[in-house]
């Protein structure tokens, strides 16, 4: 099994079309900071491929992947594996409206809200048939209750969970530490959408805190990845969180945790 990193950042990118900020201006004067939204390629057999969640940028990404090429018409992209129903992480799939069936493994709430909410369901059924199905062969653990804006009336369920698959452990988005978490994983991606608490706030663009917005920041969690025996990276980073620039003094506290780079590829 093998996975290739598509993308590590959150929301907007890096940079962010709207934004000036140090970490944006930073990837425009360098373009080797530019960030595209988190997303994995795991290769769960050879000629079988999914993407773990479906960004704005998955055209791009599948041509970045040498796996996910065509061979005529054909594909080795067996499907797609959503982890949250956030924008993010949903508009993909309509980039993908080319196939002829289209396999989306998610949680119900997860399910409701891409159908109904976005009417992906209705919009896409005159160009690709969306096979929706429970995940086979890995897990999703609930990490959060977060549910996306668009789908504040649909309820409870679970709305953000983490992927688990052999000694994969993928978590873009998590507001809580479940009991276990990462336990006999080979390789965990936590996230690393901001560096501290009071980061949404102190950038400006937030009266909330990080918890607050449904993620854990770094300061809380890097001593508890470090003690985990697995290689453990950051994904999902925020334009706004210092560790998007390599020379970060940030970088030096982080107890052994990585950043992950996009292109990275890891075989377990």
């Amino acid at each position: 099994m093998r996975l290739h990193v598509l993308g590590t950042a959150a929301g907007g990118g890096v940079p962010q079309w709207n934004c000036a900020c140090p970490g944006c201006t930073g990837a425009r004067a360098v373009p080797s900071r530019r960030r595209l939204h988190a997303c994995l390629a795991v290769e769960l057999a050879p000629g079988r491929v999914y993407l773990v969640n479906a960004t704005p940028d998955i055209g791009e990404q599948i041509e970045r992947c040498p796996w996910l090429r065509p061979d005529g018409r054909r594909t080795p992209l067996a499907g797609v594996i959503l982890t949250d129903a956030e924008l993010d992480h949903t508009l993909g799939l309509a980039r993908l409206r080319e196939a002829d069936e289209l396999e989306i493994m998610a949680t119900d709430a997860v399910r409701k809200a891409v159908g109904e909410g976005l009417r992906l369901d209705e919009t896409l059924a005159p160009y690709v048939r969306l096979r929706w199905r429970d995940v086979e062969g890995a897990e999703l653990l609930p990490v959060s209750g977060k549910r996306p804006r668009y789908a504040r009336d649909f309820g409870d369920g679970q709305w953000v969970s983490a992927l688990r698959i052999g000694g994969l452990v993928y978590a873009p988005a998590m507001g809580v530490w479940p009991t276990g978490f990462g336990d006999g994983a080979d390789v965990v991606f936590a996230d690393g959408t901001f560096w501290d608490d009071d980061e949404p706030r102190t950038a400006g663009f937030s009266s909330r805190t990080a918890i607050e917005m449904g993620h854990l920041p770094v300061t809380a969690t890097r001593e508890r990845l470090a003690a985990l025996p697995a290689r453990c990276l950051y994904t999902h980073l925020n334009n706004t969180n210092p560790l998007v620039d390599p020379g970060a003094p940030q970088h030096a506290e982080l107890k052994g945790v990585e950043v992950a780079s996009e292109g990275t590829v890891v075989e377990w």
